[in-house]
This record gives C-alpha cells, structure tokens and sequence, in this order.
C-alpha cells in the first residue's frame, strides 16, 4: 500500500522506461494502443495470465484475481460485476491503462489501491482497505499482477474484517493453490496472519482490535525470514511485484 519497496533500475529497465515514454502520452493512436497491448501481453505477462486467470470467489459477490485484461473486464461487466478493485495502484503498465479505459467503458467503477506483496501494511492501511470493502458495490474483483500474493492477502483481511470467517480458515487465501510461495519474501503476509493466529489463541480478540492494538508491522517484518530459493524464484523468475 505504501510503495516502500524499490527495485534496482538495470539497462533493461532503462530501456523500457525510455519505449514506454514514447508512446505513453499517445493512447488514442494506433501506435500507443500496439504498444500498450504489446506492453500489457509481453512485458507484464499478460500472455500468461490469458492461459490461466487464477480467478475465485472469496465470498458472495467478492472474487479475486489476476490482472485483467480489457476482454476480461467486458467479460465480467457481461457477467454483472459493478467493480474492481485494483491492488497494484494507478501505473504507467499497458495493462493498467487499457483497463482503465475498459473498465470506463463497461461501466464498471475502478478503484486504485497502491499494495506491496513484501512488506506489511500499517494499521491505518488495513482499515482504509477495510473502508474500501465497507462501501464497494458488489459484485467486485479485486486483482494483483498474477493474483497469489496480494490478492490473495486483501481477499484474508476481507474475510476477517467483513466475516466471522476464522484466521485458520481466512489465511488460506495466501496458499500453493493460488501460487502463493510462503517461503519467498512475499511470505511475510501470511506470517502476519500467522501472528494474529497465536495472538487469538493466547487471548480470543477481533481482527480489527488486533490490528488497532497489538499489531506491529515493523517487529514482524524484522522477524520474517524469506528463503532464498522461493525468493529467487518469486522475484526473478515469477517477476512479482
């Protein structure tokens, strides 16, 4: 939610920073709309995600999943969605402004939320997040990049803000089913979870009294210790964010 995490610019990067400037600005034009695709399909994975959407309901009318794209948003707007929920925050990728673009089309109210999958949020994040669920119309996605980490760590913190769901239930969401890799860096948002999980054993409390009390993200992220294989694997090979 933040944007506390930075990562190293290489030449690679550079390079698409320079492309990306190119054609940016221009979207209403054949060539910026080629390049937003090409953008959104190459280098975010977006060819990927066509294969496999990791698409599920979390609860009546709450889904989670990956980034859409514009003919999932049609699809969804088919389907009777009113909103989405976007975990990634308003970027520059393709794939964000041709959602944006498609979701104004469809009618469906896109909300920004700027989330990161490797450090944990302050408590005045998860309430602001839980404002969000309090008043989005429903039906509604809410999306990641590839929809394991991020997705999956609003979908538990909706289920034990807006549910009796309990936390051994509720922090599945963060799992190997929906590609989540508990032992990489972006583990530590399970172990969040974990932490309420003893913190309720000890001495039966609400989420949200947790979150507005004992909760200390800077203790437990210090505490946190990623692997290096299911980190290696995350960042570079899964590229997550």
């Amino acid at each position: 939610m933040n944007g506390r995490v930075k990562k190293r610019r290489g030449p690679w990067k550079a390079w698409q920073r320079r492309w990306k400037d190119g054609w940016i600005d221009a979207m209403e034009t054949p060539r910026g709309r080629r390049n937003a695709h090409i953008d959104m399909l190459v280098f975010d994975h977006g060819l990927i995600r066509m294969a496999w959407r990791n698409m599920h309901e979390v609860a009546p009318g709450v889904w989670r999943g990956n980034q859409p794209d514009p003919a999932m948003v049609r699809r969804l707007a088919a389907r009777g969605f009113r909103s989405i929920l976007n975990l990634r925050g308003a970027t520059q990728y393709g794939s964000y402004l041709l959602e944006r673009e498609a979701c104004r089309a469809a009618g469906i109210t896109l909300i920004d939320l700027k989330m990161t999958s490797r450090e944990l949020p302050s408590a005045a994040e998860v309430m602001a997040l839980d404002e969000i669920f309090a008043s989005i119309e429903r039906p509604f996605l809410m999306h990641c990049k590839s929809g394991a980490d991020r997705a999956g760590f609003a979908s538990a913190l909706y289920l034990l803000l807006r549910t009796e769901t309990p936390v051994a239930v509720a922090r599945e969401q963060l799992s190997w089913r929906y590609l989540h890799l508990e032992g990489a860096r972006t583990g530590v948002l399970r172990f969040m979870l974990d932490a309420y999980a003893a913190a309720d054993a000890a001495r039966p409390q609400r989420f949200r009294d947790w979150i507005a009390g004992e909760y200390d993200p800077e203790a437990l992220s210090a505490a946190f210790r990623g692997g290096r294989v299911a980190t290696f694997v995350s960042d570079r090979l899964l590229g997550r964010e």
